[in-house]
């Protein structure tokens, strides 16, 4: 097997004959005796090591306890009772020749999409990348635990230094999103309803909404207590000319007992069942006489005035039942998570209750099993509190369940579900034992390199004695004789200054800015705007659209939100008819565009590019499930990732799609491209960019909007000097990488991490955060 590419984050072999290594042809002479025969037969062909994670889109996010497992099982193994991580799976542990962690001190996911193509090795060679949240300043010990009595003199050395006695340290919950919104204490089920704003920002039907004006108010406008009386709601809706119908409908009380359990018959002709999920087929409808206005009618008068309705994501149950109700507890919104994204029903009832819901052997989803869950769900959650919910470490749960579906080893299978155990029953918050001293304890010598350094209270201090070069001279002498070793690059202090890096900020946000932008024309000057930006988007969602009037002739200015998006464009417009006009489209000819051609092939290259297509075209009415149906049929498809809006929580008009194979991948972009789905007509390219950059550059524009100045363009010529230095600089630590990862012994685990910028120096915002190579990327300074 080639040596050199990890597909899965474990050092394989590979041809030798450079850099010191044993020829090929030396290395089988060596092996097999002077006579090139083996007197024993063949060899068993040895095992090798590998990592392998199913994150895929904006849920490539890990937390710092979710790193201490990898590193620690990766580390000790079975025989020191570490287990497998919980999010990822590592194969054949035990043929791990060691693990090496690079700590690139100082740099930040900034520096890396900045010189993007300086980091020509890193962006070739690590396939896994994924983040993290904000760490604390001792960011070493968020690696390995608390409690470390490491020297790193001696380490360096290899000599073994005593153990200390681990301290237990306990950390709290407050990162947690459901902390965050309701806090630790128990509150009463008031404290869960829905306020007014919230209601409206999630499309709950309300009196003097657009569109309610015919809806049935339930007249429950009696002021509610923590008494007050609780009522699971859902509905099952078929698709009509109309849109989404009501045709089944389920009513439980506060006990479970089932109050409404009828099929309703739509007033629209039917045009897709969707029986797969609604569990209708037109023989079942038949009977039916029961309409919209009879259920209306029987739900009023059923609830009492100071009800509280409780279902999962219960909007579009309302919607579908054209009612208005002014008191609910949503179990989609309840279980908050980050970003506007959403657990579904199916996981929560899993998860948390411990009950299997909408099961494949049954025709559809029963509305009763389903509104039965929901009630349970927030009963629990108004019974035990957020903090014990928190507790549940769900986000972890979800990572699992997911590997655990593509996994196809019954072992892997068994280790996730002791896992998921575990994890209710230990949860990782608690406290992290330094898994170095059992490793200083058993004999083995764990490797601490570089600028920063312990102190006495466990943080790390600076030494700036030590070259980049010099650490990785002793790196390669010293790493084939450690187990474990932390390997620390960084970077001078003048590289690290404020001003420098808000003007390395501002120029990577012009960048994204322009690559995102194109310019269309030119139109007549009666041209209909509306045509336009209907052609346009359907490229991908559009952020802002204007009209350019300087020109003699008027042209479009359109800014994307995907950089694929652009890219469709200027592939499939330029030079096409739209709004009756031949058009040119174009990217901002600028002096940051220059290199644009060059970076759009690289990131299409890009490893962790591999296999994945951008569709875009879709209808907003289509759901994760729809989209999930609908590409069914494409070969070796193993993930969908639906982009959404941040802010509003809806998705846009375009996914992504994930092979197994890139060859598969090549083969759906000839299926999907003018592929008609659902009235609207596809179109599709391969992906440029991980689901995680649009989460940034949406941090990006949110929280750096106030950094751009006049200050900037003072210290343009100032910072231009030490920014050329900085490219220089990445590029040579690119190589030190490459260097070190080319010395490593096969079937090594290879990490680098992009730690962020150190916020006990620099007061900097959340841009600032990192990407992690193989393993996680960290977010620093909140």
């Amino acid at each position: 097997m080639a040596k050199g590419v990890c597909v899965n984050g474990c050092k394989r072999p590979r041809g030798g004959g450079e850099d010191g290594e044993e020829p090929r042809g030396a290395r089988k002479k060596r092996r097999l005796g002077d006579g090139g025969v083996c007197p024993h037969g063949p060899k068993p062909k040895e095992k090798s090591s590998r990592l392998s994670a199913a994150l895929f889109g904006e849920d490539c996010e890990i937390s710092h306890d979710q790193m201490y497992e990898l590193l620690k099982y990766a580390a000790l193994g079975k025989c020191h009772n570490a287990t497998q991580p919980s999010w990822c799976h590592i194969y054949h542990q035990s043929h791990l020749a060691g693990v090496v962690v690079i700590v690139l001190h100082e740099m930040s996911q900034l520096h890396f999409y900045k010189f993007y193509l300086q980091f020509k090795h890193l962006r070739k060679v690590f396939r896994h990348r994924f983040t993290l949240p904000p760490s604390s300043a001792n960011f070493l010990a968020n690696l390995y635990g608390e409690g470390a009595n490491l020297n790193p003199q001696s380490t360096a050395q290899g000599s073994t230094s005593t153990s200390s006695q681990c301290i237990p340290n306990s950390s709290n919950l407050q990162w947690d999103p459901i902390i965050q919104k309701y806090g630790e204490e128990k509150q009463g089920l008031t404290s869960y309803t829905l306020t007014l704003e919230e209601l409206k920002k999630n499309d709950y039907p309300m009196k003097g909404s657009p569109g309610c004006e015919d809806y049935m108010h339930t007249e429950c406008d009696q002021q509610r207590t923590d008494s007050s009386p609780l009522f699971g709601l859902d509905c099952e809706m078929c698709l009509t000319a109309k849109g989404n119908e009501v045709t089944h409908v389920s009513l439980v009380d506060a006990q479970g007992q089932c109050l409404l359990n009828e099929l309703v018959k739509p007033e629209s002709r039917i045009v897709n069942y969707r029986t797969r999920f609604s569990g209708i087929t037109r023989k079942i409808l038949l009977p039916v006489k029961t309409k919209l206005a009879d259920i209306q009618t029987r739900l009023k008068k059923m609830l009492p005035r100071d009800a509280v309705l409780v279902g999962h994501s219960l909007n579009a149950d309302l919607q579908a039942l054209q009612m208005i109700h002014p008191s609910v507890i949503d179990t989609s919104l309840l279980f908050a998570r980050n970003e506007g994204r959403r657990f579904k029903l199916k996981f929560l009832a899993k998860a948390v209750l411990g009950k299997e819901i909408q099961c494949e052997q049954k025709l559809g989803h029963d509305p009763a099993e389903d509104a039965r869950a929901a009630l349970e769900l927030a009963q629990f959650f108004i019974e035990q509190g957020p903090a014990k919910v928190a507790e549940l470490n769900l986000e972890m749960l979800l990572t699992t369940e997911r590997l655990t579906e593509i996994s196809q080893n019954k072992s892997a299978l068994q280790l996730q579900q002791n896992t998921i155990q575990r994890q209710l029953n230990d949860p990782p918050h608690l406290s992290k034992p330094c898994f170095l001293d059992c490793l200083q304890m058993t004999g083995q010598k764990p490797l601490l390199l570089g600028r920063q350094e312990l102190d006495s209270s466990g943080l790390c201090q600076s030494n700036l004695s030590t070259s980049n070069k010099q650490i990785l001279q002793r790196a390669l002498k010293d790493v084939p004789l450690s187990t474990f070793s932390i390997i620390q690059f960084s970077l001078d202090p003048e590289y690290v200054a404020p001003h420098l890096l808000a003007g390395i900020c501002e120029k990577v946000k012009v960048k994204l800015t322009d690559m995102l932008t194109i310019y269309a024309g030119p139109f007549d000057e009666s041209f209909c705007l509306k045509s336009v930006k209907k052609e346009f988007g359907r490229c991908g969602p559009i952020r802002s659209l204007t009209v350019v009037t300087e020109t003699y002739q008027p042209y479009v200015c359109i800014q994307y939100e995907v950089l694929e998006a652009a890219q469709l464009a200027v592939e499939n417009l330029n030079g096409a008819e739209v709004a009756g006009c031949c058009i040119k489209v174009q990217r901002p000819v600028t002096g940051t565009m220059l290199d644009c051609d060059v970076l759009i092939k690289e990131l299409e290259l890009d490893i962790e590019n591999e296999g994945v297509i951008y569709v875009a075209g879709l209808k907003k009415s289509l759901t994760e499930t729809d989209l999930q149906e609908e590409f069914s049929q494409l070969k070796d498809l193993e993930a969908l990732f639906l982009p959404r809006d941040l802010q509003s929580g809806k998705h846009r008009n375009c996914c992504f799609l994930k092979f197994q194979k890139s060859e598969s991948a090549v083969d759906a972009l000839g299926v999907i491209n003018g592929w008609a789905m659902r009235g609207s007509r596809l179109r599709s390219r391969k992906a440029l960019a991980p689901g995680h950059l649009w989460r940034w550059i949406w941090q990006m524009d949110h929280h750096n909007g106030k950094q751009r100045g006049d200050s900037l363009c003072e210290k343009k010529e100032q910072q231009s000097d030490p920014e050329q230095e900085l490219r220089k600089k990445l590029k040579k630590l690119d190589q030190h990488i490459w260097k070190l990862y080319r010395s490593l012994q096969n079937n090594t685990l290879c990490v680098v991490l992009f730690p962020g910028v150190n916020r006990k120096r620099w007061r900097l915002t959340r841009l600032y955060s990192s990407v992690r190579f193989l393993c996680p990327v960290d977010k620093d300074i909140p």
